[in-house]
């Protein structure tokens, strides 16, 4: 049985092998050299510190993926908005529980009053990316062809929108 938490300290190592994979095998993320564990836990305290949901997913005590998100620009202007990154261990891919997690980073993420998850899939070919977002009701918001070079292509990039809570319905509270 899987459950899904707050990312600890001691994940670290987990979080870096699962992405690491995704680096030198993948085309969703466009890094082409995988961090170290100490550059993957400084980039987890930087969300961490945002007051910004980073989760795990365990499945028999072991993490068979993790999903965050992180402000969409730095700008102030942002501050509602955020980016959606997820990443499943390889053998978990394709059973669902990606999108099990992405529907808790989305319900986690509104609770800390984001109003809109941007999703920036690598590689419009991502079927699984682009699959698990739009059953969570991410619509396409356009793609940039050509953007990325990795094992020897251009890849695009395809983005996605979801507003959630209040969205662009009603100001944010310090709507100033």
């Amino acid at each position: 049985m899987s459950s899904i938490r707050p990312s600890l300290e001691s994940d670290v190592a987990a979080i870096t092998a699962i992405y690491a994979w995704h680096v030198e095998n993948g085309t969703g993320t466009f890094e082409t050299t995988a961090p170290t564990e100490t550059e993957m836990a400084g980039r987890r305290a930087d969300v961490l510190s945002k007051g910004l949901p980073y989760l795990v997913m365990e499945d028999g005590g072991k993490v068979i993926g993790f999903a965050y998100c992180q402000w969409f620009k730095p700008r102030p202007a942002y501050r509602f908005s955020a980016e959606d990154s997820i990443y499943m261990h390889k053998d978990a891919a394709g059973k669902g529980q990606g999108k099990v997690l992405l529907a808790e980073l989305v319900k986690q993420a509104q609770a800390v009053g984001i109003r809109k998850l941007i999703a920036v899939i690598g590689d419009s070919g991502n079927a699984g990316s682009i699959g698990v977002h739009q059953a969570l009701g991410f619509t396409p918001a356009g793609s940039i062809r050509s953007c990325g070079w990795k094992f020897g292509r251009w890849l695009d990039i395809v983005i996605m929108e979801k507003a959630i809570g209040e969205g662009d319905r009603t100001a944010p509270a310090d709507g100033a």
